[in-house]
């Protein structure tokens, strides 16, 4: 699955043209390596990193959802593997 479409789809960024955007200034990492098109592919057991709201957000790849479905079923996608800073 396309990157930018991924990052849509678990509701991570509110557009694919926003995600487009953040791909583009190229913060985005795939498994180490950077995002060099939004077209790039992410599949199940890849690990995205990227910058997000002043915080580096690294999530696993659980699954490849097949539509922007309500958050309960996105978080199910994905897994977060650095704890959020802050409570």
């Amino acid at each position: 699955m396309r990157i930018d479409r991924y990052l849509f789809f678990i509701r991570l960024l509110k557009s694919r043209t926003l995600a487009q955007s953040v791909i583009d200034e190229g913060h985005v990492r795939i498994d180490g390596k950077r995002v060099e098109k939004t077209s790039d592919q992410v599949q199940v057991g890849s690990v995205i990193a990227m910058p997000l709201r002043g915080e580096v957000r690294v999530l696993r790849v659980l699954a490849l959802p097949e539509r922007r479905g309500p958050a309960s079923e996105a978080r199910l996608c994905y897994e977060e593997l650095v704890a959020n800073s802050g409570d």
